[in-house]
């Protein structure tokens, strides 16, 4: 059983994921919370997914083939991530992932804990942001808050329009099929 809280929490925790908290409260951004055991699957989100009232988006941090340009990927978590259809929208010869250290580098992530939310980190403005149009018509965006012991839910609006300028991040839109 989850227990869903809003705000931050009030013990303390790793300086990342108390940064997040911080920014969106400093932004003016509402957001609930749930604090669970580390997940590493889609499928272990599920219980979170119905626990928060909404879908957790699947995070994927790419690189082109050169390690010279990355990309953070959101779409929906029932959706696969293909190569080909995306690097063909994105004008890129080929994707892959992006290392752990990359991921560190740039967005104060590790793998399982992929999440927009890095992009605050990301002040260099180094990665690109792509989300699948049909993620931007979701009422609500679920993550984490840049660790996997956590999960997050806010207004997509507030992501858009507060949250992504806040940044200085600028969304591409890709079409990822079901």
């Amino acid at each position: 059983m989850y227990t869903v809280c809003q705000g931050a929490p009030q013990e303390a925790r790793p300086e990342n994921e108390a940064a997040v908290y911080r920014f969106l409260e400093q932004a003016g951004i509402s957001f609930s919370r749930i604090d669970h055991e580390p997940v590493h699957t889609m499928e272990d989100c599920e219980a979170i997914d119905r626990a928060l009232g909404g879908e957790i988006c699947k995070n994927l941090v790419l690189c082109n083939q050169q390690k010279t340009t990355f990309y953070l990927l959101m779409i929906h978590e029932t959706k696969s991530f293909k190569t080909k259809n995306i690097s063909k929208q994105l004008g890129v010869s080929r994707l892959s992932f992006a290392s752990p250290d990359h991921m560190q580098q740039y967005l104060h992530l590790s793998p399982g804990a992929a999440s927009p939310m890095g992009l605050l980190f990301d002040s260099a403005r180094d990665v690109r942001l792509v989300i699948d149009r049909d993620v931007v018509q979701s009422e609500y965006l679920g993550c984490h808050p840049c660790v996997n012991t956590a999960s997050i839910k806010m207004k997509m609006s507030d992501f858009l329009d507060k949250f992504l300028p806040a940044t200085g991040h600028t969304p591409t839109l890709v079409t990822v099929e079901a």
